[in-house]
């Protein structure tokens, strides 16, 4: 993903392009920017740097003119030279063919644009998974802190399966949800992203397959495919992952297991029935496939309670359940957990120490300090009404906007909208046409290919001024691309 912490200064005396240009020629002489890097795209790096294209255009020109970068139709322009090279008899390394053959692959260059344009300035972001900042408890995360100031804590590293007093007030809680764990089945991770990225490579083979629904937010990751995994997906209905086809797909793939979100799905918002959560995992146990249930959305209802996990009716220990305070509390505190069978904990436990020597130590302590308080109930009650207020907020604005572009349902929690648009437009050219007037959205084909006329619309980050705007501003280019 290409980042730019620098922008050129508009008061000074020397032109854009020649500050540009001079900047460029520094990281590609200080071996920064290495021979093969690809730059951005011009409209790309100008929007970045807050600047017209055109300015950029000059820059690349005068770099191409002095041999340092070289633009080819369909590849885009990379570093073919430094100032080093030039003199040299040797050339220095390709990195650019390491980073091509490494173990981890690249995000998905939708999503890589996507993560990019997050940090413009006045971008308005419809399609991001989190809370806004103004729904992050910013006072009482201080209030936290403070209390945490006047307890003895310890700053070092803690036990393979993360902090005790943590675990143990997960143990409660997980409780409340019909879900019996004690601390020592409980694995203290930096996020459910880190779950999955621990269950990929400790517990699978390479060349597994992994059922999903589909779509699934599983499919705009590449951490199973990393590790040499295939993601087969399986249909939906508005009661969740439908389970007539598992055992098929299972015999027919030779599937491992099956990665479920089953309260407020991503991308979705479907909300599994309590009934269909029973025939999924009575068919995973027929089938004897380990289920993954990602459970981070579930405590974000908005007009009852979702039914009770999966992992609660798990007599066998066929689950391993996933849960997180990011999407409730704070994105920043990388939390979340893994709770299932002792041996498969400390196994992760294990290659997490391998990975990170465990998650960081504050921020368990204030983590507890979040449960033992009470202050995690006080602040899951607010948030749910805030994001009632916009959910209900967003779907107006759709009505007001959408009613003869889209059709979608009203999600019962969790942070999104699926909208299905009804003409057959180009979703690539709605994606490019809506960033360029400063809309940031994310389209359904990263989620299943097969998606194209589908958006994710979020209700959780953007205010609702700019859920207005973005959405009026989104049906004027929806409607010329439909003409």
């Amino acid at each position: 993903m290409f980042t730019i912490d620098w922008k050129p200064n508009k008061s000074s005396s020397v032109p854009l392009h020649r500050q540009i240009t001079d900047f460029m020629k520094e990281k590609i002489s200080n071996g920064e920017w290495t021979i093969g890097f690809k730059l951005p795209p011009q409209r790309t790096l100008a929007n970045s740097l807050g600047v017209n294209r055109s300015t950029v255009v000059a820059a690349y020109d005068e770099l191409i003119a002095e041999g340092l970068i070289e633009g080819k139709s369909g590849s885009g322009t990379r570093v073919v030279n430094n100032t080093w090279n030039l003199l040299a008899t040797t050339p220095p390394p390709d990195w650019n063919s390491y980073v091509n053959v490494g173990i981890h692959q690249p995000n998905l260059p939708t999503i890589k644009e996507i993560n990019q344009a997050e940090f413009y300035p006045n971008i308005i972001r419809l399609g991001t998974g989190e809370l806004s900042p103004s729904l992050i408890p910013n006072t009482l995360m201080k209030k936290v802190f403070n209390q945490l100031s006047t307890k003895e804590i310890s700053y070092g590293y803690e036990e393979p399966k993360g902090l005790q007093p943590l675990r143990e007030q997960l143990a409660s809680y997980l409780k409340t949800m019909g879900i019996p764990a004690s601390p020592s089945s409980i694995l203290i991770v930096s996020g459910a992203l880190q779950a999955l990225q621990l269950i990929s490579v400790g517990l699978l083979h390479r060349g597994s397959t992994v059922l999903t629904e589909k779509p699934s937010y599983l499919h705009s990751l590449n951490v199973f495919q990393s590790a040499g995994m295939q993601l087969i997906g399986t249909p939906m209905d508005r009661e969740g992952i439908e389970t007539k086809h598992i055992s098929q797909y299972k015999k027919q793939h030779k599937a491992a297991l099956l990665y479920t979100i089953p309260s407020f799905h991503n991308p979705t918002g479907t909300l599994m029935t309590e009934e269909r959560r029973h025939q999924l995992l009575e068919i995973c146990q027929q089938e004897r496939l380990p289920l993954i249930e990602d459970d981070v959305y579930r405590e974000l209802w908005l007009d009852e309670k979702p039914p009770m996990p999966i992992k609660a009716f798990d007599k066998n220990g066929l689950v391993l359940y996933l849960g997180s305070l990011s999407k409730s509390l704070s994105p920043g505190l990388r939390i979340g957990w893994i709770v299932g069978p002792e041996p498969v904990v400390e196994h992760l436990a294990d290659i997490k120490m391998q990975t990170d020597y465990g998650s960081s130590s504050l921020s368990q302590w204030a983590a507890t300090e979040w449960f033992s308080s009470g202050l995690y109930t006080q602040q899951l009650n607010d948030v749910r009404k805030e994001l009632k207020i916009r959910r209900d907020f967003t779907l107006t604005t759709l009505n007001k906007y959408f009613s003869d572009l889209a059709v979608w349902e009203k999600p019962k929690g969790g942070f999104y909208v699926w909208v299905r648009l009804i003409p057959s437009i180009s979703i690539r050219k709605l994606f490019e046409m809506a960033l360029s007037e400063g809309i940031l959205l994310n389209p359904g084909n990263v989620y299943d290919h097969q998606s194209e006329q589908y958006l994710r619309i979020s209700y959780s980050f953007a205010s609702l001024s700019q859920i207005e705007n973005g959405l009026l501003r989104l049906s004027a280019i929806v409607r010329r691309l439909a003409k």
